[in-house]
């Protein structure tokens, strides 16, 4: 079996490559010029260099290739609507395009948001009606997975999404963000913490994608993945505030979060400035985002395989390492 693997070198695509290794799948990797591709080489992986913005680049990359596991995108809180889209929906056009008729399977990792964050999401359903809420990260990522599915219509390829709850881990988004900013300023509550913090561990996550990638029953479906942990944003915040000496400080209501978010992004991201809170964090920590997942445990089989207190520990672990080697603040 031969497997290509776009978002390689990311976080979650890191996770998925190992994976793939240990158990002997061929793997290709999209990279993009000019990014380092030594540790990927050295493990046997079949190195593509291209920008999947440029459809140019990637001509002759699904050749011989039986799955696409497509991971790349922007995944960040913050940025234009127009780079959402140029790095999610278009981006994504264009592999599907060079995909159909070569691959037998394409899965699609997508995300919760793609339900519309900045409503509670408690007990929802894969089949259960999206909404755009305005938040660009989680409106493109609805717009591509209605896209991906019309080239499953015109039978192109067997095409299963996937959508993670918020996924935590090494090297996390969840993770580096937040201590860097416990490092550099101050973490809020959001609604005093109450809500689960629906989350993912990364490798927990990977069992699901392989899974929805290999199992018959997945052609044509969307599957959520959310560990059966009972863990709330402000335990997990002082869990993660406790690997470097701090805690939450202040609480912030989910309504002023979330209009904080949508004014700061409107003045601060035309000027290229990071702002401090945004409607994508505030939906995220704000609202009850605990999704149903039984579809992924009865017809995949998939469960948690790896407890809180041991994603804790491996996240404890890294974040410790990172700041013995004086890379505390931005922990890429």
């Amino acid at each position: 079996m031969n497997v290509l693997v776009t978002g390689a070198s990311g976080f979650i695509g890191s996770f998925l490559v190992e994976r793939l290794l240990e158990e002997g799948i061929s793997v290709r990797a999209l990279v993009l010029p000019g990014e380092d591709s030594g540790a990927l080489r050295q493990k046997g992986v079949d190195v593509y260099y291209g920008d999947l913005r440029v459809p140019g680049d990637i001509k002759g990359l699904c050749k011989d290739i039986d799955i696409v596991y497509h991971l790349a995108g922007r995944v960040t809180d913050w940025g234009a609507r127009s780079d959402f889209y140029l790095a999610i929906y278009s981006a994504t056009r264009n592999l599907l395009e060079e995909s159909k008729g070569k691959v037998k399977t394409f899965v699609y990792i997508s995300s919760i948001a793609a339900c519309g964050l900045g409503r509670h999401l408690l007990g929802q359903k894969e089949d259960d009606a999206c909404f755009k809420t305005g938040v660009p990260y989680g409106d493109a990522k609805l717009d591509t997975e209605r896209l991906a599915f019309t080239y499953h219509a015109r039978r192109y390829f067997d095409l299963t999404v996937v959508r993670p709850a918020n996924v935590i881990g090494p090297g996390s988004v969840w993770v580096k963000d937040i201590v860097d900013r416990f490092n550099t300023m101050f973490v809020p509550l959001i609604d005093h913490g109450i809500h689960s913090g629906s989350f993912v561990y990364v490798e927990n996550l990977v069992d699901g994608i392989v899974l929805a990638g290999t199992r018959d029953i997945s052609k044509g479906r969307i599957y959520h993945f959310r560990d059966d942990w009972d863990v709330t944003w402000k335990g997990y915040l002082y869990d993660l505030g406790a690997i470097v000496g701090k805690s939450p400080r202040s609480n912030l209501s989910f309504s002023l979060a979330w209009h904080l978010g949508s004014f700061m992004e409107r003045i601060l991201t035309p000027m290229g400035i990071r702002p401090p809170i945004t409607r994508l964090a505030a939906g995220a920590m704000g609202r009850n985002n605990d999704v149903d997942t039984q579809r992924a445990r009865t017809e995949l089989g998939w469960k948690t395989r790896i407890s809180y207190e041991d994603a804790m520990e491996k996240i404890r672990n890294w974040v410790s390492l990172k700041l013995l080697k004086g890379e505390g603040h931005g922990l890429d």
